[in-house]
């Protein structure tokens, strides 16, 4: 699975550890919700990037 990075703060979403709040490890960014955002700013699931 791959990793996504807010391109607001850096945050890296590993779906592997799931975002320590209310995300489920083993969770794959593709499937978060709609309304889901940055557990550190706050940025919208939009403003995420894979990372290589």
């Amino acid at each position: 699975m791959k990793k996504w990075e807010c391109t607001v703060c850096g945050y890296i979403y590993d779906p592997v550890d799931g975002d320590g709040k209310d995300v489920a490890p083993g969770t794959p960014f593709e499937d978060l919700p709609d309304d889901w955002v940055c557990p550190d700013c706050g940025a919208d699931k939009d403003m995420f990037e894979p990372v290589d």
